[in-house]
C-alpha cells in the first residue's frame, strides 16, 4: 500500500509549490486534503502522479498544479461561496472548502453526485453542498455566488453561469481557443465580467460550454 500522505507532500513540494502557488490556504489544503479518497478506485495509485486523471468520457479530475493555480488566481476568501462546476467525485470542492464560508458541488451525473457527496462526508467536508443538474445551467436556487470555478474547459460561457456570479464576484474558466487553453479570471462590475488571462492550461471542453455554430446564408 502506497503511502499516500508523503505523496501528498511530495505532490505540493514538486508540483504546487514551484507552479508560483504561493498562499498558504491552498498549500495547507492540498496538504490536508487526501486526492486518493477522490478519485475512480482504478486510479488511486496515480492519485499523485502530476496530471489529469481521467473520469468519464469527457470529463477529468484536473491535474493538481491547474487546480491550485486557478484557486491562486481566484483569490477564495473565508467569507465566500462558491460554486464548483464539474465537480467529478469532489476532491475540488473539498480543497476549497477549507477555504471558503462554503461549497456548492455541482455535477451532471446522479451517480458521480453520490460518489462525491458519499467522499465528502467521510473527510467531514460539511460545509459543501452536492447538487444535480446540467453543468451549464449551474445552480441558481443556491446562489448568487462570490466565486465559481469551472472544472473543465469552455469555448463560450453560458449567460446563465455569469448571472448567478454576485457583482463585485470572481470566477476561473480555461479557455479553448483553437488548439489552445488559457486560464481566464473574470471580475463582475456593474453586471459585466471583465476578463483577464491568467495562465496556460488544457482541459476537455465541458458538455454544453461549446461555442454555438454560426450560420451563413
Amino acid at each position: 500500500m502506497s503511502d499516500f500522505a508523503s505523496l501528498r507532500t511530495t505532490m505540493v513540494d514538486t508540483q504546487v509549490r514551484p507552479s508560483d502557488v504561493t498562499s498558504f490556504p491552498i498549500i495547507e489544503a492540498m496538504l490536508h486534503v487526501p486526492r486518493e479518497a477522490f478519485v475512480p478506485d482504478s486510479q488511486r495509485g496515480a492519485a499523485y502522479a502530476g496530471e489529469a486523471l481521467p473520469l468519464a468520457p469527457g470529463r477529468v479530475i484536473a491535474d493538481p498544479r491547474v487546480l491550485a493555480k486557478m484557486l491562486e488566481a481566484l483569490d477564495v476568501g473565508p467569507d465566500d461561496l462558491v460554486l464548483d462546476i464539474g465537480a467529478g467525485l469532489g476532491y475540488s470542492s473539498a480543497v476549497i472548502a477549507r477555504m471558503a464560508q462554503a461549497v456548492v458541488a455541482l455535477e451532471d451525473d446522479e451517480g458521480r453526485s453520490a460518489d462525491a457527496g458519499a467522499a465528502l462526508a467521510e473527510q467531514g467536508a460539511d460545509n459543501v453542498v452536492v447538487a444535480t443538474g446540467p453543468l451549464h445551467e449551474g445552480a441558481a436556487q443556491h446562489g448568487p455566488y462570490d466565486a465559481i470555478i469551472l472544472q473543465g474547459a469552455v469555448e463560450d460561457l453560458p449567460q446563465a453561469i455569469a448571472d448567478q456570479l454576485k457583482d463585485g464576484g470572481k470566477i476561473a474558466a480555461i479557455f479553448i481557443e483553437r488548439t489552445l487553453g488559457v486560464c481566464r479570471v473574470g471580475h463582475k462590475s456593474g453586471g459585466h465580467i471583465s476578463w483577464r488571462r491568467s495562465f496556460d492550461a488544457a482541459a476537455p471542453i465541458l458538455p454544453r460550454f461549446h461555442k454555438k455554430a454560426e450560420f451563413a446564408l
